[in-house]
């Protein structure tokens, strides 16, 4: 069975030129303390690419970098991509690594989603199909430079989505439908909703807006997260158990406690 929580899908910074802490934007907000522009060195960032406020993010108003995970494609960028050379000392290998950072993402966070559809029983039926987009997707993260930058990443997305789409109707036809019981909620707006203890089991949550709604003790298990906003998201106590598609970064986003019920390949934030 593929495991959907590899270390080739996970950051590892180790193994990373600090390419989130240069190639990315961000401003002063709740998540960040200063202003920075992308392909400006983050003014934490140490000669050996690592964090010199790591312990204290959180602490230090640099929240965003607690929530954020490249799904692996900063270290694939690093050793693979440019063979281990570093912007440092590769100048000018800089503005086109840090542009490729996106793209390659965007292709794990997809391997992210297909590894996990081929590990799951009721979609069995549709695992050669999933087998095969995830050979493409896999052979696309080990073009050259270049080729990643030309890519469609967005019609890559929408080859993949339908796949996706069909696993997450024959994992969630598996939840019994009680009577009233609403779970197409699909793109809904439930910005700050009061769902504290809601049954949500098998719901359809696919980019539903959740920034700040109240799902301490609900039952998510068997829901279809991808995409959903779950920022500051109260899932204290939640039941997530069989939920499919959720990543790291929505959990880093949300709230929760050891009381919180997270999938297989989910981590626990040390901020909880």
């Amino acid at each position: 069975m593929p495991d959907t929580s590899a270390p080739d899908l996970r950051a590892d910074c180790e193994n990373c030129f600090g390419l989130c802490c240069v190639a990315l934007t961000f401003s002063v907000s709740a998540d960040f303390p200063v202003d920075k522009k992308a392909g400006d060195p983050c003014r934490n960032l140490r000669t050996d690419f690592r964090c010199g406020i790591h312990t204290t993010l959180r602490r230090s108003g640099f929240q965003g970098c607690t929530v954020y995970d490249c799904f692996g494609a900063g270290q694939k960028i690093s050793q693979v991509t440019f063979g281990g050379r570093d912007w440092r000392q590769a100048p000018e290998t800089a503005e086109q690594m840090f542009a490729v950072l996106p793209v390659m993402r965007q292709l794990h966070e997809l391997l992210s989603y297909l590894r996990e559809a081929l590990t799951l029983e009721p979609a069995r039926s549709l695992h050669p199909e999933i087998r095969r987009a995830l050979d493409t997707t896999e052979r696309l993260t080990l073009t050259d430079p270049q080729a990643l930058l030309e890519l469609d990443v967005a019609a890559r997305r929408a080859a993949v989505n339908p796949l996706l789409l069909r696993t997450s109707e024959l994992v969630r036809a598996q939840v019994p439908r009680a009577r009233g019981r609403k779970t197409d909620r699909r793109g809904a707006d439930l910005f700050g909703a009061k769902l504290k203890g809601a049954d949500l089991r098998g719901a359809d949550l696919r980019g539903a807006y959740l920034i700040a709604a109240d799902l301490r003790g609900a039952d998510l298990r068997q829901a279809d997260l991808i995409g959903a906003d779950l920022r500051d998201a109260d899932l204290r106590g939640a039941d997530l158990t069989g939920s499919i598609f959720l990543a790291q970064t929505q959990v880093n986003a949300a709230k929760g406690d050891a009381a919180t019920v997270l999938p297989p390949g989910v981590t626990r934030p040390a901020h909880w």
